[in-house]
């Protein structure tokens, strides 16, 4: 918007028919001239952070159109969701000098300014951050971080123009934290060298901790923003020892520094890569507990691998990004299931765990797999494609109709890596087909399709893979674990609940218990419970959802109960005939009298610790 920002619509809509209009008289100019280069700088002061406003200043010298387009991304690369960053976006002017332009937008996240015929043109805008996540932006008074891709505006046809960036923080005891080179000359200033760099660098203001350390010859830093139980000794020893091991698969590393940035909040959990840095966020207090700190492990080698696979390595449809709308791929499952495999196995190589933990750890995997009623329903490669509108928005029928591709690509990346080690006794494996996709791929970074990722695979393999895609990654047929790990001495084992077979999950909220989900086809929702309803009685007294287990324990499958519910505010008393336990749990364990050659595969795969 100018800075008559409270027009009436019907002049917007004006400005809108005239920028359309524009661009249609003036095709040829529309278009950056290839003779001009235009100088493009942006600045992102934050002068009042509890007002949770970053205020942004776009220079742009050199100016060729005399129309000019500015976008803001919809999404940014590995959070495949259409975010709308442009809700967040404010108070829109354009000058030149002191001279107001007119502007207006043409879309969503789309703006066009007449310029005039100047060659300056300045942009000033506001951008609200109050959400803490690795994926948007957060302003308060204690930091500022913010992703590129909900911050600053792309120049259509200007993409692969140089941009400097100027970071003021509102104090001076506040310091900038990124992976950007900085300009010397200029304080706080950085430079990227194009505009899918500036999207992909966070940015970490504030009075966070920074520590130095160097890997490989490379130098690292962790910025960490908010306290926590964490020891820097432990924590920078561990990432050594994971950046050392995936730096190994794939034979060095392709970056000069890297940064890690860590929020730590109450209770949190998440991570988005970027090719030479990643954010991470985690619960404060999770360093000390064992599982915790062991999770914490994991998302760090699963978002420091990504700077190889899905950041370098990626599928065709990610090669080039299109900022404005969903880019679909049925690949996915190898960008972030195969890289959840890896998450699991590279702290067991880095001797941060043993055998017997990863086979807990991946136990506690099968597991959610197995429970998963989708897995019937979607196919993996539809599961990728579709996570624009399904994986990230889930509601209370997601679990019955749709596989998350980080969970069952992990599986199936499981099943590969086993056939693999089993074929060429352990001389192959799943880091070879890692390796091949960085040296075909990764290192031009060229984009694969699913049919080319298919025959890498199957060239490590020395097999035709085509029935396990089509059964496995395009189909909907079991994952038959066992015939996997039984070369390796393993047998996926089960344990059933005590209880019969109900089919939902209730949860207390409000001092009342409500019914979360409902499995499709089970008792419950045969007998005709839905999610959203409260939880009140069966057969006549009060359950709750934190002695539902207990009451059911008290009956037996096919015994017929009742329960009292209140739909939609009435009350409803359901007859329901109860099923057969159900199983809780899958673990992985050791087979009786494993051969010698189950036990060298084993130990090919795990090291000696599981079998000693």
């Amino acid at each position: 918007m100018t800075d008559a920002i409270n027009r009436s619509a019907d002049t917007h809509e004006s400005l809108k028919l005239e920028g359309q209009r524009l661009s249609v008289i003036f095709p040829e100019t529309y278009q950056a001239n290839s003779e001009i280069t235009p100088i493009i700088s942006y600045e992102v002061a934050m002068p009042q952070p509890q007002t949770h406003l970053f205020e942004v200043t776009l220079k742009i010298e050199n100016c060729p159109s005399p129309l000019l387009n500015l976008k803001l991304p919809v999404w940014t690369p590995g959070s495949y969701l259409v975010r709308e960053y442009a809700k967040h976006l404010q108070d829109f002017r354009a000058l030149a000098g002191e001279q107001v332009l007119s502007c207006g937008k043409v879309a969503k996240n789309h703006w066009q300014v007449e310029t005039n015929g100047v060659s300056e043109v300045t942009i000033k805008y506001r951008v609200f951050a109050n959400e803490i996540s690795v994926r948007t932006n957060h302003l308060d008074m204690t930091h500022g971080y913010f992703n590129g891709a909900a911050i600053f505006l792309r120049i259509p046809d200007w993409e692969k123009q140089g941009i400097n960036v100027t970071i003021i923080p509102p104090y001076p005891d506040w310091q900038v934290t990124a992976v950007l080179p900085m300009v010397s000359t200029v304080k706080n200033t950085f430079y990227a060298k194009d505009y899918d760099t500036l999207v992909d660098t966070p940015f970490e203001i504030g009075k966070h901790q920074v520590y130095e350390f160097e890997v490989l010859g490379k130098p690292h830093e962790l910025a960490i923003w908010g306290q926590g139980n964490f020891q820097i000794s432990r924590l920078i020893s561990d990432f050594e020892k994971i950046i050392e091991v995936e730096a190994e698969i794939f034979e060095g590393l392709p970056y000069e520094r890297y940064v890690f940035l860590l929020h730590l909040l109450t209770q949190a959990f998440g991570g988005l890569e970027h090719k030479d840095c990643c954010s991470l966020i985690y619960q404060r207090f999770g360093f000390k507990d064992t599982d915790k700190y062991e999770r914490f492990i994991q998302l760090v080698a699963h978002e420091f691998f990504h700077l190889w696979n899905v950041k370098r390595i990626r599928p065709q449809a990610l090669e080039v990004f299109d900022y404005d709308q969903e880019n679909y791929t049925p690949s996915l499952w190898f960008c972030e299931g195969t890289t959840s495999y890896y998450d699991l196995h590279i702290p067991l190589r880095a001797g941060i765990y043993n055998a017997k933990s990863y086979l807990n750890h991946l136990s506690k995997e099968i597991t959610r797999y197995q429970n998963t009623p989708g897995k019937a329903v979607q196919p993996l490669s539809e599961s990728s494609f579709d996570t624009w509108i399904k994986l990230y928005r889930p509601d209370a029928n997601s679990p019955n109709s749709q596989i998350s591709y980080y969970l069952k690509g992990e599986m199936v990346s499981l099943l590969l890596d086993l056939l693999i080690r089993a074929r060429h006794d352990n001389m192959r494996s799943l880091d070879d087909v890692m390796r091949l996709m960085w040296q075909q791929f990764g290192k031009a970074e060229i984009g694969y399709t699913p049919k080319q990722l298919q025959t890498v695979i199957e060239s490590v393999a020395g097999v035709d893979l085509t029935d396990f895609f089509e059964q496995y990654i395009d189909g909907l047929v079991d994952l038959p674990f066992n015939q996997y790990l039984e070369p390796f001495g393993l047998q996926l084992f089960a344990d059933a609940e005590e209880e019969p077979f109900l089919g939902i999950k209730v949860a207390g909220e409000n001092n009342r218990d409500i019914v979360k989900f409902v499995e499709s086809l089970s008792p419950a929702q045969i007998a005709g419970i839905d999610t959203g309803d409260e939880l009140v009685a069966i057969n006549g007294i009060k359950v709750s959802a934190s002695n539902l287990s207990e009451r059911l324990r008290d009956y037996q499958a096919k015994d017929t109960i009742q329960i009292t519910v209140f739909h939609q505010d009435e009350l409803f008393t359901y007859d329901v005939t109860l099923a057969h336990p159900r199983v809780s749990r899958y673990a992985i364990k050791l087979m009786a009298n494993t051969s010698k050659m189950q036990k060298k595969n084993l130990t090919g795969w795990l090291g000696m610790s599981i079998i000693s």
